[in-house]
């Protein structure tokens, strides 16, 4: 699929980065945002854990009689369809009415769409509710924007949509239709461990309670995290350490660290 250009664009450069992600550091920690999340069976805990440790306040409930009342009272919601069964559907459904007569953001993960046709097109059908941003892999922009990854093609369907998406991976690319972030923070031992990319996600979502401009919330949410992994790997002696040590890295991750080891390609 094809999709305009608007314009040229330029990278934001890697001061700037890490001086907003410090800014929006401090604000999540000084007002703990309310956190809502739809996420899968085997990423609550630690989705929960790590918004805990960053400063956030997380809730997982999926109950149908209780979910709207939830996310209204929340200032940001997560949808993410990895372990996505009936209940999460349903709940889905309740979540992002509430959070838009609520005027709440909203995050969409799009898990393993590119594994099942019918997930991809209720993805699709989910990104017509106007998520602030998508917080994807290549694999799945791919399935879910019926495009190649490139820069590009990031750009001019975060255009199109209206929403900011964020392309994790060796170097993240996270796109509005009008600017760009680029950010090569992050390090191996994140892919070794489950439900990484879903509490990225989450964080994506406090940050965006806590920053209306969402590619900014979306930009300092991947730096803190990229950074964050690198903390941790460290101390890390495999996967299972690092699990523990990103979550103190995340509780101890500050302004003078993100200046220190922002890197931007």
């Amino acid at each position: 699929m094809q999709h305009p250009i608007k314009a040229a664009r330029a990278d934001i450069p890697r001061e700037e980065l890490a001086s907003q992600a410090a800014a929006v550091l401090a604000r999540l920690r000084a007002k703990s945002p309310r956190v809502h999340c739809i996420t899968n069976s085997v990423a609550q805990n630690f989705t929960a854990n790590a918004l805990l440790a960053l400063g956030a306040v997380p809730s997982m409930t999926l109950s149908p009689e209780e979910i709207g009342a939830f996310v209204a009272r929340s200032d940001a919601l997560l949808v993410n369809l990895g372990t996505f069964d009936r209940e999460r559907r349903e709940a889905t459904a309740i979540a992002v009415d509430a959070a838009t007569q609520s005027g709440r953001p909203w995050v969409l993960d799009p898990v393993f769409v590119d594994r099942a046709p019918g997930r991809a097109a209720y993805a699709r059908d989910l990104v017509v509710l106007a998520p602030k941003a998508i917080r994807l892999n290549a694999a799945e922009f791919t399935a879910l924007a019926e495009s190649e990854p490139s820069r590009d093609a990031v750009a001019a369907y975060a255009q199109m949509r209206r929403t900011v998406i964020g392309l994790s991976g060796a170097t993240d690319l996270i796109a509005d239709g009008e600017r760009i972030a680029t950010i090569a923070n992050g390090h191996a031992l994140m892919a070794r461990v489950t439900a990484m990319g879903c509490a990225a996600s989450s964080i994506v979502a406090a940050c965006l309670a806590v920053e209306p401009d969402a590619l900014r919330a979306t930009s300092s949410a991947m730096l803190i995290v990229g950074v964050a992994g690198e903390m941790a790997a460290k101390n890390a002696k495999g996967p299972g350490s690092f699990a523990a040590a990103i979550l103190d890295a995340l509780y101890n991750i500050d302004a003078h660290t993100l200046a220190d080891k922002a890197r931007a390609e």
